[in-house]
């Protein structure tokens, strides 16, 4: 598989996933291929829209909301998403 596919791929299922949550601005963040094991390791971000910076940007009108981070694996040989989880952040 390509990257633009791998990447694709692993867009298309966060925004399925998490279509109930109205995230947006969906991102790669970074993207890994592990040679001896024939996986794509994906981070994308995006947003939630109840998660504000705080309440001190919202009273001066700066309220984009933070970003989450997931990692995405991939199979290469299925195609299939392996699992996802949460990359931490420091704040």
């Amino acid at each position: 598989m390509e990257v633009k596919e791998a990447v694709a791929l692993a867009k298309q299922y966060v925004y399925d996933v998490f279509s109930g949550e109205t995230i947006s601005n969906i991102g790669l963040e970074e993207l890994e291929f592990d040679d001896d094991k024939d996986i794509w390791s994906i981070t994308l971000g995006f947003s939630r829209p109840w998660q504000t910076q705080g309440i001190q940007n919202a009273l001066v009108g700066l309220t984009s909301p933070k970003r989450d981070y997931k990692i995405i694996r991939i199979s290469d040989k299925n195609k299939k998403v392996l699992s996802v989880k949460n990359r931490e952040t420091v704040a």
